[in-house]
């Protein structure tokens, strides 16, 4: 069968997210950290939204494209280098994903459209640009959120899973309670879902 357009920018994000210098653990062994963030994120889409369209599928996978070519540390300490860097990172990854979708064969409104939601616009009122905070989110806690919150005590990590709690949706948090999480992460989840029901 004849690879798709959606194939092909795919493949090219991909193969841009393959010269990440930096690896990480997976299940076929180390492999470029990006490279492996898409792919996480695409599976998580999968599991979340199946009927997702060409342009949420591809602002997933780009949603991290080519991040070490920008580094945190290349900005000032503090919130607002912090800001400046999201910010910048954020239409970087778009412009990024619309050469390569232009590359496979896209048009305007399409490549218009995957940048405004890897730019997150309209978050809680474009229902794809939540699924995929929601996916993010997901992504975040199942296979990061262990190791980051080995660095901080039990009220900090509860209050980085408010923050993530915040950004999700009702079908976010209902997944986030399905997700096999280890054992101190399940527990502190759950105390911190537990207390928003609560309020």
């Amino acid at each position: 069968m004849k690879p798709t357009r959606l194939d092909h920018v795919l493949e090219l994000i991909d193969q841009a997210n393959a010269k990440d210098p930096t690896e990480v653990n997976s299940l076929s062994g180390k492999r470029p950290s990006e490279l492996v963030y898409g792919e996480r994120m695409s599976s998580a889409l999968d599991r979340f939204s199946g009927g997702a369209g060409d342009c949420l599928r591809i602002a997933v996978r780009a949603q991290h494209i080519e991040r070490w070519t920008c580094p945190r540390d290349s900005y000032p300490d503090g919130r607002n280098g912090y800001l400046a860097w999201r910010s910048d990172l954020k239409s970087f990854h778009a412009r990024r994903a619309g050469e390569l979708m232009r590359a496979a064969g896209y048009d305007q409104p399409d490549i218009d459209r995957v940048g405004a939601l890897i730019r997150k616009e309209r978050l809680k009122r474009d229902p794809e640009a939540q699924i995929l905070e929601d996916v993010a989110c997901l992504v975040f806690l199942e296979h990061y959120a262990g190791d980051f919150i080995a660095k901080h005590d039990d009220d900090k990590v509860v209050d980085i899973l408010k923050k993530t709690a915040r950004k999700m949706s009702e079908d976010g948090l209902s997944a986030a309670n399905k997700l096999a999480l280890p054992d101190r992460l399940g527990r502190l989840l759950v105390k911190t879902l537990t207390n928003a029901d609560e309020t």
